[in-house]
């Protein structure tokens, strides 16, 4: 029998979690605020369900308020049983969770026609005081017909969601959505909320849908100017109201497209650098997909994983790229996490940006994923996560700080692309200043219980460091090293 916990019962579940903390090797205290409740054994075609497994956490934060959103029991194949989510109205100290209804059929209701579902993202529209979580819902046949939009006017309430209209192009099979709404009160689109995605039918092709009303309905969805072709692309809105989207490129790069006129249309994309990539060890499931923020002033951050710095590629270094107008773009920086040649693998980065700030003093703040030894095997890598700020718009970075880990590769779900605590993260500021993130973090199973990989958070919001190691700088990278990994056909 298939069965998911009802919402009172999650709830106070989520506030038992709250008090389960521990201590990593780097002493950053972490809560656990979700774990998977649900027991299918099998999808409809008998492809293994991971069950007390949750991955892939974006987070948003207004205010005192952060509301993160992941997978729950990751199917082997593609997709999960549910969105879970997990929200702190305080500053992170303390946090409630649930699942949100109506996405599949997994909680009873086998009117939905939707088996599984993936890829959540997070936003608020300050003009309608509402949260959005997009999500895409796969049938049994893991075909996406269409991007969901569920909503809440205080986080821990979702209604059932509503549907982006279907791309006016055929064939349709939508994949990795990513949402963001314009909150800056004195733009001339404020309240629009901009949902990106790609069509994987159509090798691929961006796609952009707007909102005006609080994401109850959606525009028919728009490809660029040049019919840009990508995944992963995550739309930021400048203070005037222009909409930046970096994005992976299907040619190894990183790209990026720009709308002036508040959705109406799309411009064509630019290259923003070209990729040169480590493949990451112990079948690790990773790509270089970007991670975006913006400041206050509208400089536009775009951070992914990359080799550039690396002679001979033998790991990644997280980079970044910055621009004022989403066409112009800076060369590459460097993370200096850890030394040029240390043989440390970084990778899945989330990027935060405090808007309060911009210039040389804005805040940046980085959670990630890193090996110590970049040249380890499934039975031998040693997975951590980690935490390294910038008070200085990344001129400079202070010390990194190990949040989770060590962690087994096979402690965590197994999919089509490898072991997974997912294909992005995210680093989210309070309007304290202070940071916070959530991750998947995995513990050894049990004799009855063969994974536990659940949702973590630190147990108190964290602070930018000031001034450290200067961020490494060239030039932007010309050439694509992506023969090790090619852009994943889709990451579901």
């Amino acid at each position: 029998m298939i069965r998911r916990v009802g919402p009172a019962f999650a709830l106070a579940t989520g506030a038992l979690l709250a008090l389960v903390s521990t201590a990593f090797a780097g002493g950053v205290m972490l809560k656990q605020i979700s774990s998977d409740p649900f027991t299918n054994t099998t999808a409809i075609d008998g492809v293994a369900v991971f069950h007390k497994t949750q991955e892939e956490p974006d987070t948003f934060a207004f205010g005192s308020t952060i509301v993160s959103a992941f997978q729950v029991a990751r199917f082997h194949n593609g997709g999960a049983d549910d969105i879970g989510w997990a929200t702190s109205s305080d500053g992170g100290k303390s946090w409630k969770h649930g699942f949100l209804p109506g996405l599949t059929f997994q909680g009873g209701d086998k009117t939905i026609p939707y088996e599984r579902v993936s890829d959540a993202s997070v936003a608020f529209d300050a003009r309608d005081n509402v949260w959005l979580i997009s999500s895409i819902p796969l049938l049994s046949n893991l075909v996406v017909p269409t991007v969901f939009v569920s909503r809440s006017s205080d986080g821990l309430n979702w209604s059932n969601p509503v549907s982006i209209p279907q791309p006016p192009r055929a064939p349709i099979d939508l994949d990795k959505n990513w949402t963001v709404c314009d909150n800056t009160l004195g733009s001339p689109h404020y309240g629009n909320c901009y949902t990106e995605f790609d069509n994987f039918a159509l090798d691929d092709l961006e796609q952009m849908s707007t909102s005006t009303d609080g994401g109850a309905t959606w525009s028919l969805p728009l490809a660029t100017a040049n019919s840009a072709h990508g995944l992963g692309g995550q739309p930021l809105v400048q203070p005037n109201g222009n909409v930046v989207v970096p994005f992976e490129s299907i040619h190894g790069t990183i790209g990026a497209f720009t709308s002036t006129n508040g959705g109406a249309s799309w411009n064509a994309s630019v290259i923003v650098a070209h990729i040169d990539f480590h493949r990451v060890a112990g079948q690790l499931r990773t790509s270089p997909l970007p991670t975006a923020e913006v400041d206050g002033a509208g400089t536009v951050y775009v951070a992914w994983e990359d080799c550039t710095f690396e002679p001979g590629c033998p790991a990644n270094d997280i980079v970044f790229s910055s621009s004022s107008d989403g066409v112009n773009w800076s060369g590459l920086s460097r993370v200096p996490a850890d030394p040029i040649g240390s043989g440390v693998d970084h990778f899945i980065p989330g990027l935060g940006v405090n808007k309060a700030t911009s210039g040389s003093s804005a805040q940046l703040a980085l959670t990630y994923y890193y090996y110590p030894n970049a040249a380890c095997t499934v039975a031998t890598c040693q997975l951590d996560a980690g935490f390294i700020s910038s008070s200085d718009g990344g001129a400079h970075w202070g010390g990194k700080v190990q949040l989770a880990g060590p962690m087994n590769n096979t402690w965590l779900a197994f999919t089509t692309q490898g072991y997974m605590v997912g294909d992005y993260i995210s680093t989210s500021f309070f309007i304290s200043g202070l940071a916070l993130t959530t991750i998947a973090v995995a513990s050894a199973g049990t004799a009855t219980q063969n994974l536990d990989e659940a949702m973590f958070a630190p147990s108190m919001a964290l602070a930018v460091s000031g001034g450290g190691a200067a961020s490494d700088q060239s030039a932007a990278s010309t050439t694509s090293n992506m023969a090790n990994a090619p852009v994943p056909p889709t990451n579901r």
